[in-house]
């Protein structure tokens, strides 16, 4: 009888993808370090938007791409670090971080996404268009 070698789990990706996932990550974060905290405010702000879009899509069952669910969340996620990991350098205690956080969202003004604002622009070009 010949043993053959157990099968590589299915799910479980080739070690060399992982490098490769890691590496963009890591360019990602040396992007969002790059940004200014006003960069950074306003970027989660457009990808929050762009996540209730997402989440408006699915409850329509209109076509998206599921993927960008975690995509956008984990994008939101490393930039708050990046933002957590400034104030911890400036000497913010957590509960100071959070008081300044609530007054930042106090102050958002509400204003649709870039994929949003992108399409209504396209609507108004062809609107003049036929005009």
């Amino acid at each position: 009888m010949v043993m053959t070698p157990p099968h590589p789990h299915p799910l479980r990706s080739h070690p060399s993808s992982t490098v490769k996932m890691m590496a963009k990550r890591e360019e990602e974060l040396k992007e969002i370090r790059l940004k200014s905290t006003e960069e950074i405010n306003e970027e989660v702000v457009d990808l929050k938007g762009e996540l209730l879009m997402l989440r408006l899509q699915r409850s329509a069952r209109n076509e998206f791409k599921s993927s960008e669910f975690g995509r956008m969340r984990k994008r939101i996620a490393r930039m708050l670090t990046v933002k957590r990991e400034r104030e911890i350098e400036e000497g913010i205690n957590k509960r100071l971080s959070r008081k300044l956080d609530r007054r930042w969202k106090k102050s958002i003004v509400v204003r649709p996404p870039p994929s949003l604002r992108k399409k209504q622009e396209e609507r108004a070009a062809e609107a003049e268009k036929s005009l």
